[in-house]
């Protein structure tokens, strides 16, 4: 059954509007992040990063450093005494660059000192000697350049087949596309504190989005068991992939156990740039074949994403990118190649919709292509070819779970446009706002759609799974997990499902660590809900079974005809009726459970295989205002429609619609990291702008379609990254039907738009 869902405040359990235990503090400015951590007699670190993309390196000094007063630790790559190097799917990444760079912002050495200032000194002191290289920047050459690191230049080369990719059709589309370098932007740069142990080892309080492999990584860098590396998340500051690889964990860790003292780190906004991993830049070209009334016979695409200098979850991405490369569509031949590779650029990783964003960008466009050459619908287009349940994907899955597909398409569709036109609209509601010079009759309006999709958890066989423990005293459960809050809000989920399992008003959670609990696996892949959620379902209800049990043995009642409600134990004929307190007095009961998903497999030399867990679809329509002559775009309004499985707490969900169009937006329109032959030419909030309060559009959420997935606690899918997968697509082809131009890049830049047709006329009014 399909509903839609609607905004209203019920009770607190799962399903309600339940408001953050953290929210209040953060709006408040009383939250502490990891910036704000402090220690007794602490120090402050100092990372000291290559200028160059690539160079040899030939010296180190570090003499002038220690010359100076306050500094109490110099460490090189002399000083790691575990393993080298670190990193999320391969050991690749240096702890400290020793004999070559590959990257501008690599660490080389680290400082500690008893004051910030002093540290950036230090840093500045040191003198190492570089022999710069020629830099290995263009992805597409770097599939057959000599090799700039020992693993080679390709991180994965994967090719999908699936049916006759030489079919003939009655039409044919092609087309090339790029996707600019995108920075996850979140609030709070890298930061966090170490602390030294009197066992020899350390605890570390960091913001991260996977405290368990982060202890992995740095326990094997430090030489030492990982009992003894304690992490403990600190406040986290946005994160949306770019926390989870180590950055700057190992090198403060190093600075505690040299000096013995507590050491701080918090990045400037610039030396954040250069530390964390960004949204992989693509280039795509696809042809669709399809017959004359529009069913599509086949897709061929070639995907290069630029990975960067190291390895990161690049593996992952361009499986995402070549899997979901046809989009949500009914495809009965295929072939899609698609490389991630080794350059001297920035290392790339994960960011919201990972490889599914690239990916969409590029079909959508052909999509629309596509309508434009048969005279059709675009909508209609992508409705007639919508995959359903039961459908085979080009990777040979079968779609056993739900797929809303045709019904996000047309609620998206249907929903009313916004009333009102350019030439009716005030000076601040225009392009350019207040600072706008343009004619107004030179301000046309435009209209464009896109459909996304992608899978939901980790794939490809991955052991993905998360533990949680819930422990409940009278009337009051705690619940332990390891799940880092970045922000999606699954401290307040954990709440609802406890109250949920087992009726009780009040529900605490413990800090997130590695101490005594195991891992949650990692906030990314829009998983936690599913995973982390079904972990702490499955230890409240062994909770509720142990309250049960105990009811049954004091009443005489048999348990099966026991249940909790409302937080009072309860049997079908109300024989009992006793609070939870009541039943359980001073005992504590305490459960912890493991919650793993279907076993997923790797795909196959052909690129075949039951690689993914689940899939989740959205759709989005963008309306948008363009000055022809300063080339200058605001984005009116983009609709959305959903799949969300079960909305388990609407004001969230809405929030993370929110958040992700926002990125969506920016990627369209103005979100670039911009290289120069590897080096970044705008590392900063002044020159890499993005989305402000006043360029964020009118978000109408039209449907939230709920199909309760198979499997998922309550039937819920994560809700994060379809925002952000097709907002982009959106945006630039409702800019294409309103300037009549190609636009084959994002982000779409004023001068794509103002050079391309000084004196043309513009569509206007186009797509639908």
């Amino acid at each position: 059954m399909t509903t839609t869902a609607t905004w209203q405040y019920t009770r607190a359990g799962v399903g309600s509007s339940a408001l953050r235990p953290d929210g209040v503090a953060k709006v408040q400015g009383r939250f502490a992040f990891s910036s704000d951590l402090w220690a007794d007699g602490m120090l402050w670190g100092q990372v000291v990063r290559s200028p160059h993309p690539s160079a040899l390196i030939r010296s180190i000094d570090t003499s002038k450093a220690w010359s100076i007063p306050g500094v109490r630790a110099v460490l090189t790559a002399a000083d790691v005494p575990g393993s080298k190097t670190y990193g999320l799917e391969q050991s690749d990444q240096p702890v400290f660059a020793s004999h070559v760079v590959r990257y501008v912002g690599e660490p080389v050495a680290a400082i500690g000192a008893d004051h910030p200032e002093i540290a950036r000194r230090a840093a500045r002191a040191i003198q190492i000697g570089y022999e710069e290289l020629e830099p290995l920047v263009d992805p597409e050459v770097a599939i057959t350049a000599s090799p700039i690191h020992p693993d080679g230049n390709i991180f994965r080369h994967i090719e999908i087949l699936h049916g006759n990719p030489d079919v003939s059709a009655d039409v044919s589309v092609e087309g090339t596309y790029e996707v600019g370098m995108q920075d996850q932007a979140f609030m709070g740069p890298e930061s966090g504190l170490a602390i030294p142990a009197e066992d020899g080892g350390v605890d570390l309080y960091i913001s991260t989005q996977w405290l368990h492999v982060d202890r992995h990584q740095v326990a094997r860098c430090l030489g030492l068991p990982e009992e003894k590396v304690r992490l403990h998340l600190a406040g986290v500051g946005g994160a949306f992939g770019a926390r989870e690889d180590v950055s700057i964990q190992v090198h403060i860790c190093l600075l505690a156990l040299a000096t013995k003292r507590p050491v701080k780190m918090v990045l400037s906004r610039e030396e954040s740039f250069y530390s964390h991993v960004h949204r992989h830049p693509a280039r795509i070209w696809m042809r669709h074949k399809a017959s004359s009334d529009g069913y599509l016979a086949c897709v061929e695409a070639r995907i290069i994403l630029d990975g960067g200098a190291y390895a990161s979850s690049s593996t992952a991405v361009i499986s995402n990118a070549a899997s979901f490369a046809t989009g949500p569509y009914r495809v009965p031949n295929a072939l899609v190649r698609g490389w991630a590779v080794r350059t001297n650029n920035p290392p790339c990783g994960a960011m919201r919709g990972f490889g599914a964003v690239q990916a969409c960008f590029a079909y959508e466009a052909q999509m629309d292509k596509l309508a434009s050459t048969l005279g059709m619908d675009p909508v209609q287009l992508r409705v007639k070819n919508a995959l359903r349940r039961g459908d085979r994907l080009i990777t040979g899955q079968l779609i056993t779970g739900t797929a809303p597909v045709a019904e996000v398409i047309q609620a998206c569709a249907e929903s009313p446009l916004p009333p009102g036109s350019p030439s009716g609209a005030s000076d601040m509601e225009l392009p350019g706002a207040a600072g706008r010079t343009a004619d107004r009759s030179r301000i046309v309006r435009g209209v464009g759609f896109a459909l996304g999709y992608k899978n939901l958890m980790y794939s490809e066989g991955f052991d993905d799974y998360a533990t949680a423990r819930c422990r409940l005293e009278r009337s009051v459960a705690t619940i332990t997990s390891a799940a880092a809050e970045v922000g999606q809000g699954f401290v307040t989920l954990a709440q609802q499902i406890a109250r949920e399992e087992l009726g009780v008003k009040t529900v605490l959670l413990a800090p997130a660590s590695t101490v005594d609990i195991g891992s949650a696996g990692s906030t990314s892949a829009s998983r936690q809900s599913w995973m982390s959620g079904g972990a702490v379902q499955a230890a409240c209800r062994a909770v509720a079974a142990k309250v049960i049990e105990r009811a049954a043995l004091l009443s005489g009642v048999p348990a099966t005809e026991l249940r909790i409600e409302d937080g009072r134990v309860r049997s079908l004929g109300r024989e009992v009726d006793e609070p939870i307190e009541a039943v359980i007095g001073d005992e504590v009961i305490e459960e912890t459970a493991m919650f793993r998903h279907a076993k997923t497999m790797p795909l196959g030399q052909d690129g075949q295989g039951d690689a993914h867990v689940a899939f989740v679809f959205a759709s989005h329509r963008a309306v948008v205002d363009v000055d022809l002559d300063l080339g200058l775009v605001k984005v009116v309004e983009i609709s959305t429609a959903q799949d969300v499985g079960k909305v388990l707490n609407p004001l969230q969900v809405k929030g993370q619609i929110e958040g992700g169009i926002a990125q969506g937006v920016g990627l369209a329109v103005m979100e670039e990291i911009v290289l120069d032959r590897g080096r970044l030419a705008n590392p900063s909030f002044t020159d890499y702008l993005i989305p402000t309060a006043m360029d964020m559009p009118v978000v109408n959420v039209a449907a939230l379609i709920e199909q309760p997935e198979p499997g998922a606690p309550f039937g819920a899918k994560g809700v994060g990254e379809p925002p952000t997968i097709s907002s982009t697509a959106a945006v630039v082809a409702a800019i294409r039907a309103a300037t009549g131009l190609e636009l084959s890049r994002v982000p779409v830049r004023p001068q794509d738009i103002a050079l391309a047709c000084p004196d043309g006329e513009g569509e206007g009014s186009g797509g639908r």
